[in-house]
């Protein structure tokens, strides 16, 4: 299919975060863009102030006139549309070329050379970071990104079309869509095994993805999947080393098969970001990049919302708000707050993601959490399944090794964090928990204004 022939463009699920990156760069490429979505958000807002029409009913009636010819629209829609819906079963039962997000992501990387970060955690921080300095370097690169990021206000970073940054999501083995020119693995931990069922399934599409990359595959040091390796204080390819913490942010030297560069500054929190800033320096110094001219970029970057993201910073109180929905995610969290905040009292407000993913990992879960001063769960947030029985939040409560527990509502959840002693809360998932995490954040500020 040549994209140059597509003129309308129709978005079913056009909210999602990967989806509204490609609808975004369509706009911006003169496509007529149209979409529906569930339910309105900070992310359809954005798009609507691009111009784009968007319907919250999923009636066939209210797809636009413009979109109704097969021969002029190509349909694209997400995995979490739900399989009956009308809208989606319109296009697909009346003639209309329909792809899948990734399908689409793929045609967009074939025609064009591909940095693509797979891996289980960190992509969107990766591959953001990654972007940001294409961009800042001056190469022209486009960068669909999973997450909003705080430099650009955005999930895309528009250039050219010579060049593209992505995710490679394995979730419904999407990355294999994608032709990558060079691309990274930054871990494979077990994930998304209502599609895989066993970690082995998961990790035998991660090296068919890598057997997909036709330059250069740069992989974190001990995953099992050939290339160059990277690793933070480590022996491999890429290495980050004298890692120390100067005013709240990181500064460390690099080593590359090709050069060195020292104090290097990143300002981004916890260890497994130093991992995610140094895999991010070794694609763009494969792109041809000078490692001091990456460097003066990467002192720039400033993070990527909903990851670790401060809502309150004050010296005698801290809130942050954090996407992490795998008990990795929740540990490298924790370690990270100890790290900036040794000694001082933590709660966690988690929001978990998913009946599968509970229960497939759900001593890991309670293992994460527990390390935690203090804990309140929120109920489970089902996203696109139906419950399953007998796993709830309550169970996964009952596992939880602290005695400083509690399952509570959202209403509840304001009040006790009103009240707690904590001196950081960290607000936890991949839920809706981020609609609470802004009225807490209102609540809280409102507290503080009234005491001052």
């Amino acid at each position: 299919m040549e994209l140059n022939n597509i003129h309308n463009i129709y978005f079913v699920g056009i909210g999602g975060i990967g989806m509204s990156a490609i609808a975004s760069y369509f706009v911006s490429n003169g496509k007529l863009v149209s979409g529906y979505d569930k339910t309105p958000s900070v992310v359809t807002k954005a798009l609507n102030e691009q111009g784009i029409k968007i319907s919250f009913v999923d009636e066939v009636a209210t797809i636009e006139e413009s979109f109704l010819n097969p021969a002029e629209t190509l349909v694209v829609y997400t995995p979490a549309i739900p399989k009956d819906g009308k809208i989606l079963n319109y296009f697909q039962q009346n003639g209309f070329k329909v792809l899948k997000r990734s399908a689409l992501l793929g045609l967009i990387t074939k025609n064009s050379i591909c940095y693509a970060v797979a891996g289980t955690h960190g992509k969107t921080t990766t591959s953001s970071i990654l972007g940001h300095i294409m961009h800042v370097c001056g190469t022209g690169a486009t960068s669909f990104l999973g997450g909003i990021t705080e430099n650009y206000n955005s999930n895309l970073i528009l250039g050219e079309d010579k060049i593209s940054v992505v995710e490679a999501d394995e979730f419904d083995r999407s990355f294999l869509q994608l032709s990558p020119n060079v691309a990274c693995i930054t871990n494979m931990d077990a994930d998304h095994l209502d599609i895989y069922g066993e970690k082995e399934a998961l990790e035998t599409s991660f090296r068919e993805f890598a057997n997909k990359v036709s330059d250069t595959l740069i992989v974190k040091k001990g995953l099992p999947v050939d290339g160059l390796t990277y690793g933070v204080e480590e022996s491999a390819d890429y290495i980050a080393q004298d890692v120390k913490i100067e005013n709240g942010s990181f500064v460390f030297d690099v080593k590359t098969p090709n050069g060195f560069v020292k104090d290097v500054v990143f300002h981004l929190p916890g260890r497994h970001n130093v991992s995610n800033a140094l895999v991010s320096i070794a694609m763009a110094e494969k792109h041809g990049l000078d490692l001091e001219e990456i460097k003066k970029a990467l002192s720039s970057y400033r993070g990527v919302k909903r990851r670790f993201s401060y809502k309150i910073k004050q010296e005698d109180f801290v809130l942050i708000d954090d996407y992490a929905h795998h008990p990795t995610e929740i540990e490298a969290v924790e370690n990270a707050v100890r790290e900036m905040y040794p000694g001082q009292k933590i709660l966690a407000v988690f929001q978990p993601h998913l009946f599968s993913r509970t229960r497939d990992f759900i001593d890991d879960f309670a293992k994460s959490l527990s390390k935690f001063d203090e804990v309140i769960l929120l109920d489970i947030y089902p996203a696109r399944e139906l419950p399953i029985e007998g796993v709830t939040s309550a169970w996964l409560l009952g596992k939880i090794e602290n005695q400083n527990k509690s399952l509570q509502t959202k209403e509840n959840a304001i009040v006790s964090i009103k009240n707690t002693d904590a001196t950081v809360v960290v607000m936890i998932g991949a839920g809706d928990i981020g609609v609470l995490v802004e009225e807490v954040t209102t609540v809280l500020k409102q507290e503080i204004k009234s005491n001052e």
